[in-house]
């Protein structure tokens, strides 16, 4: 300033007198923390001189550059905004390190050494913790602690990246890891930050996995059998004997059917029980454990508890082996008798090799088939009908018969009607009329009989509605009446009754021509017969004689009839159509009074005579 020179480069005048270029002290301290304060006096102890320029021109300094002759220079645009999980995206910091488990429950090892990395992501300052898998470790290994901002004091602060360091130990919930070494990238960033990164240190082995790695000592093999050699030879090679456990001697026991293993590595034995779908029993799959099994025990004292006990060598003579099982042969396991029936195919090619066996035909032991008892019906005992008294021997819970309901409903409401007498050897039944009802529906029967005033005899129900079997039909193959028995003069026994047919209802004949095609020509021709004279007293009635007249003379017939002995009017029928040989239903009038006088009609010759006057249709036929 005092030779009026710009402060420029090559304006500046030097002092060559000048000996001291020291800077003055900028750095202090004060209660304890550094702070930086303004220099006092110049390089080399030169007085500086105070800020002349306001702070208006000192703002446009900062702002504006140097004013050239054309013109203001141009300032470059201001660099963007970069995020932190922009610009450290991807980037993680990684440090090798251990801890120390404690082990409590093992006679080997009292502590482990578990080795972990540690990853300390930049772009949001979480951390995990991933230790590396080994195989066959039985520790649960892998992410130990997933990925989050870990808490590093109870006010709340958290780790940042600038806490982390190799040589030191971290404690993360509870747990200490000791950091012992960085990648290259985490060495690089943390050395760019000013952090001073300490040597890495050796990782410790845990010394538990050292004694599993030290080769073994050889084993000496020794003089009698090997059983590792004979594991080596005979590892995964079964035979298998299916056998038929004999269970019968115990309460609700029975035949099981069996599969016994015998394991040639370590000679052990193992029986399965085969189930059956149904079978009634629990699905256990193992009905003996796999375990060598004692063929002959030696001697010891009965007074000493070996029930508790396991069994050693030493209370063994003799254990099961393969040349005990047979085909054929019986072996008692644990006190439970099993019969050897067959064995695979392995089995064979076993004994076949080593035994020299050759038979090997499996034993038959299917049950034989019972033999079916022939079921004897009792006899009948007259309660209810057979039908209903036999489901009482078919099925513990009887059910009533099963009906046939299409002929139930084709036949509903049908009933044929048929009046019988009673043939008894007592003279008060013989004027004694009932009334029989045949069901078409079911077949069954009833009888009644109207009650007859001054008779002496309580009328109403004889029998109720039920099926009648025919005399000499047996309760195993009952025969019932039918339609087709219903002739009239034919006899029906009902339970040692015998009732005489001498009349049936015009709905019987109607019903039986209709459905002619199913009952016998007798029983049709039978009913129409004895119809015939009713349709000819009304032809001739219609055919102008005097109906009062024809009634009196059948009145003075019937009283004739009633004077004398019966006769039998089926013979006296059958003569009739033997006759008839053109089946027209009339005879000669010569004819008629021979075949009369034959069968000695108990009648007068007179009335006879004159009721074939009133039956003729011409003058030499009768419509008999």
């Amino acid at each position: 300033p005092e030779t009026g020179l710009p402060f420029l480069p090559g304006c500046a005048i030097k002092d060559p007198t000048k000996t001291s270029f020291h800077r003055c002290q900028t750095m202090d301290f004060k209660n304890g923390y550094a702070f930086f304060r303004l220099p006092r006096e110049g390089v080399g102890g030169d007085t500086l001189f105070a800020n002349q320029l306001s702070q208006d021109e000192l703002d446009d300094l900062c702002t504006k550059g140097a004013t050239l002759t054309y013109g203001q220079v141009k300032r470059p645009a201001p660099s963007r905004f970069t995020p932190a999980f922009v610009a450290y995206d991807k980037k993680v910091l990684k440090f090798d390190a251990y801890f120390m488990e404690e082990v409590s429950i093992s006679a080997e090892e009292h502590y482990r050494i578990r080795q972990v990395c540690i990853y300390y992501y930049l772009e949001d300052d979480s951390m995990c913790i991933i230790e590396p898998k080994v195989k066959n470790s039985g520790l649960i290994q892998g992410k130990l602690m997933r990925r989050h901002r870990v808490p590093k004091n109870v006010h709340g602060d958290y780790y940042h990246w600038k806490d982390l360091n190799v040589g030191m130990d971290l404690t993360i919930y509870g747990r200490t890891y000791r950091l012992v070494n960085c990648d290259s990238f985490t060495k690089v960033f943390l050395e760019s930050q000013g952090i001073v990164v300490n040597p890495p240190e050796e990782l410790v082995s845990d010394p538990y996995t050292e004694q599993r790695q030290t080769p073994v000592q050889k084993r000496i093999m020794p003089t009698g059998p090997d059983p590792f050699r004979q594991f080596l030879a005979y590892d995964t090679k079964v035979l298998r004997f299916y056998a038929i456990w004999d269970d019968t001697n115990c309460a609700f026991g029975d035949h099981h059917p069996c599969i016994i293993h015998y394991f040639l590595a370590d000679d052990t034995v193992e029986v399965r029980e085969v189930h059956k779908r149904n079978d009634g029993r629990d699905p256990f799959p193992v009905l003996m454990r796999r375990q060598r099994l004692p063929k002959i025990f030696v001697d010891k004292n009965k007074n000493f508890p070996s029930c508790v006990l396991e069994i050693t060598d030493h209370e063994v003579q003799e254990w099961y082996s393969p040349k005990d099982f047979a085909i054929g042969k019986t072996v008692t396991l644990l006190g439970r008798t099993f019969f050897i029936y067959d064995c695979d195919k392995f089995t064979q090619d076993f004994y076949r090799d080593k035994y020299g066996i050759t038979d090997f035909q499996p034993v038959d032991v299917n049950k034989k088939p019972l033999e079916k008892v022939t079921q004897v019906i009792p006899p009948y005992n007259g309660f209810g009908i057979p039908e209903d008294s036999l489901q009482n021997c078919l099925s513990l819970f009887p059910k009533p018969p099963r009906k046939d309901i299409i002929k139930m409903l084709e036949n509903n409401l049908k009933v044929l009607r048929y009046q019988v007498a009673l043939e008894s050897p007592v003279p008060a039944d013989k004027n004694r009329r009932f009334i029989l009802s045949y069901f078409l529906a079911d077949d069954t029967i009833s009888i009644y009989e109207p009650p007859v005033r001054n008779s002496g005899i309580t009328g109403g129900k004889y029998l109720r509605r039920t099926k009648v079997t025919k005399p000499g039909s047996t309760p195993e193959n009952p025969i019932y009446y039918e339609p087709s028995d219903f002739t009239i003069g034919s006899t029906i026994e009902v339970f040692g009754h015998r009732f005489i047919i001498t009349d049936a209802d015009e709905y019987v004949l109607n019903y039986l021509e209709r459905n002619a095609e199913s009952f016998p020509a007798a029983t049709v021709q039978s009913i129409r017969d004895h119809f015939l004279p009713r349709k000819v007293v009304v032809e001739t009635t219609s055919s102008g004689f005097p109906k009062k007249e024809l009634d009196d003379l059948i009145v003075e017939v019937q009283k004739e009839l009633k004077l004398q002995e019966p006769f039998n009017t089926r013979q006296f029928h059958e003569a009739f159509h033997h006759c008839d040989t053109e089946g027209s239903g009339f005879l000669d009038k010569t004819r008629f009074l021979t075949l009369c006088d034959r069968f000695n009609v108990p009648t007068s010759t007179i009335l006879l005579k004159k009721l074939i006057d009133y039956c003729s249709c011409d003058e030499d036929k009768v419509n008999y």
